[in-house]
Parts: structure tokens; sequence; C-alpha cells
């Protein structure tokens, strides 16, 4: 096992439980803590990838800003503990479940078309430099960059709902 293999198979399980923390932790601010973690075990891994731009944007935009309005959020509305609630429905584990798996075929099958078991070439995207990462975002990557904003959207609206207060009981 070569030197940069083991270090890859270290930063990658720091990541793993790192994210695994993120889910599993009840204190919103030990899952915040941890996300930021998992951020900048990302932005190492990008380095190792000779994507230094991808890396200082990793770490600039999500670790610097992302996770900073977190835990500003965190503060502001509090940092009680996670209880298990029992009024849960019992079909959205199902669901998770069955998103999750057509999310890992998706991939699979991108990744059997787009590379058809030759080599991936590594300097594709010249280690990340701003010009061909936008050229390729926009004009190859436009559509899942669009999916992506509208997934973005959906989720802070999911969010904004799940947040809001119930109404108070109008007195008649």
């Amino acid at each position: 096992m070569t030197l940069s293999l083991l270090f890859f198979v270290i930063i990658g399980a720091i990541s793993l439980a790192a994210a695994y923390g993120v889910v599993a932790s009840r204190l919103p601010i030990h899952s915040a803590l941890f996300l930021l973690a998992h951020f900048a075990m990302l932005a190492v891994l990008y380095i190792t990838l000779d994507a230094q731009f991808l890396a200082a944007t990793q770490v600039i935009v999500y670790a610097g800003g992302i996770v900073i309005l977190i835990l500003f959020v965190i503060m502001l509305i509090g940092s009680e503990k996670i209880e298990n609630q029992g009024d849960y429905r019992s079909w959205t584990p199902y669901v998770a479940m069955l998103l999750g798996l057509f999310l890992v075929s998706t991939l699979t099958y991108t990744l059997l078309v787009q590379y058809n078991g030759g080599a991936i070439d590594g300097t594709a995207l010249a280690g990340g430099a701003p010009p061909v990462v936008g050229l390729a975002l926009f004009t190859q990557y436009i559509l899942p960059f669009e999916l992506a904003a509208v997934l973005l959207l959906v989720a802070l609206l999911g969010a904004l709902l799940l947040a809001r207060r119930p109404k108070l009981e109008q007195r008649s």
C-alpha cells in the first residue's frame, strides 16, 4: 500500500465518520461542527486531486459561509437536544430508501455510460481552474447545474414550511 493511498483512506474514513456524526448527533451544534469537519476533509481530498481552486472554494463558501450561517441559526433558535418523537409517518423511511436506491442506481448508470471501462482522464478540468470549470458547468453540465438550483430552492421552501410555527387558534 502506497503512502498516498494510505493518506486517502485515512482522510476518507475521517470524512465518512464526520458525515455520520452530522446525522447521528442529537445536539444540533455538534451536527454543525461535524459538518465543518466533513467539509474540511473534502477540501483536503480536493487538494489531493490537484484541484486547489475547488478546495479553496470549499473552505471559503461551505466551511466559512454555510456552516457559520447554520451556527447562527442554531444560536438564534436554540439548541435543545433532539428527542425521538413517536408520532412520525411510518412511510417516510420507505420513501427515503426508495429515493436512495434511485440515487445510487442513477449514479452507477452514469458512471458506466460515461467512462465505459476506460481510464478516467484526471487532467480534464485542469486542476479546477475557474475558466475551465465555468466553461464545463455552463456548456456540458448546464442541465444538472440548473436542476441543483431547483433542488436547493425546493429544500429551502421545505425547511421554511417545517420550521414555521403553527397559527394560534382564532377566537370566535
